[in-house]
């Protein structure tokens, strides 16, 4: 099972988008445990939306898609509600 998940940075109002097969263990990375990368900037970070897959392939296209512009659209209507 592969999820595919978007985090929000209140703090800073920043988005990261990403897929895992381990959720629990990517947010305690994301929020605590990561030295490096892009999300130990904006920390904390919130779960504001996943996805389930089966195959991997599935969840990297829809990984993309929400990196998008409408994808993006899509999360800022979430985030806003």
């Amino acid at each position: 099972m592969f999820i595919v998940y978007v985090l929000y940075s209140a703090s800073f109002n920043k988005i990261y988008i990403g897929y895992t097969s381990h959720l629990d263990e990517g947010m305690l990375s994301h929020n605590s445990l990561s030295k490096k990368g892009y999300t130990l900037k904006f920390r904390p970070w919130s779960l504001v939306y996943t996805e389930k897959f089966i195959a991997k392939a599935d969840a990297m296209r829809r990984e993309k898609e929400l990196k998008s512009a409408k994808g993006r659209t899509f999360i800022l209507k979430l985030i806003e509600h």
